[in-house]
């Protein structure tokens, strides 16, 4: 029962954290008075880093919790799935890449802007989306078990 009840939470909470840090703490920092662009990504730096960490214990879980669980439809699998390796590729190879550019930025030899920002706002709306999805699929599927 646990499980199940871990399949549900975990996704709405990292769907929280992602909407929380990335679509909102991410550009209205820069808006803060006194920021400036170093500043600004040192604080991201921080905060991405420490998320990125959140979200390897939370892929983790909700990993663990569904294959306790064992909910059914390809739905769950696929966007599982896609999720975590959206994860694991921002891991590996595109949080460390930022994190240099960000550094080169903030010791003034880079440029501010970086087609690998786009991508990781792109990845971090697929899991947004299909973390949101899942929790309604899992919510769903697991009504049927309480009528």
């Amino acid at each position: 029962m646990i499980f199940r009840i871990l399949s549900i939470a975990i996704p709405f909470i990292w769907f929280g954290l992602l909407g929380g840090v990335s679509f909102l703490e991410a550009p209205l920092k820069f808006q803060a008075p006194g920021i400036t662009l170093g500043l600004g990504l040192g604080i991201g730096r921080l905060v991405f880093g420490v998320m990125n960490k959140i979200e390897i214990l939370f892929g983790l879980m909700l990993l663990i919790s569904i294959i306790i669980a064992k909910p059914t439809g390809k739905f769950v699998k696929i966007s599982l799935a896609t999720v975590l390796l959206l994860l694991l590729l921002e891991t590996v190879w595109l949080l460390p890449l930022l994190d240099i550019r960000a550094q080169a930025v903030i010791d003034g030899t880079g440029t501010p802007f970086s087609n690998m920002h786009i991508v990781y706002i792109a990845f971090d709306a697929v899991k947004f989306l299909l973390l949101f999805a899942l929790g309604v699929d899992l919510t769903k599927q697991n009504l049927k078990f309480a009528v």
